[in-house]
């Protein structure tokens, strides 16, 4: 038995944008309501100094939408989408695929694969501006399902050795290399 843990949101990269976007939009914020207020909100400007129209009315609108930005941040980083296991099961002769999504009916996504029903472990490389490198398990009617994060690519190193060792120990044809 093998199993792969999938990291999901919380990564560092993530907590890093929604920490800037939530401290940056406060501040616009906060500017352009003490425009509006004509009171100092933010100790170490001189906002209410600032004309409401069309200053002020601009930062509050460019503020409450870098908060709601921030808000679905945090909130992907708290229910951690995208995480999940590859459980890879040769006693029992099953292939388990599980991540977590946003809450609701289909929060959770859970697929079950007979390992006779897997054709290949496909690898696609991609090089460039925006380079993909990703593994996908093949099935017999041509499904093609990521195995790996999304948006990380791996070293061709790292990413040759876990498709290669996927292939043999399910028995399958490696694609792609």
């Amino acid at each position: 038995m093998k199993r792969d843990n999938i990291q999901g949101s919380r990564r560092i990269s993530n907590y890093w944008w929604a920490v800037c976007i939530l401290s940056g939009g406060l501040g616009f914020f906060l500017a352009g309501l003490s425009s509006y207020l004509n009171l100092d909100l933010l100790p170490f400007t001189q906002s209410s100094e600032l004309l409401f129209i069309p200053q002020g009315i601009i930062m509050t609108f460019y503020g409450t939408i870098a908060l709601v930005l921030s808000s679905f941040l945090w909130l992907t980083i708290i229910w951690d989408v995208g995480s999940g296991y590859n459980l890879f099961d040769i006693e029992k002769g099953i292939v388990i695929i599980f991540r977590l999504g946003f809450p609701g009916k289909n929060r959770i996504v859970q697929l079950r694969y007979p390992i006779g029903d897997i054709k290949s472990i496909k690898v696609r490389i991609q090089d460039g501006l925006t380079p993909k490198r990703e593994i996908y398990l093949r099935t017999k009617d041509n499904r093609e399902i990521p195995l790996n994060r999304i948006g990380e690519p791996l070293k061709l190193s790292d990413l040759e050795q876990k498709a290669t060792e996927l292939a043999r120990l399910l028995g399958v044809v490696l694609e792609g290399i």
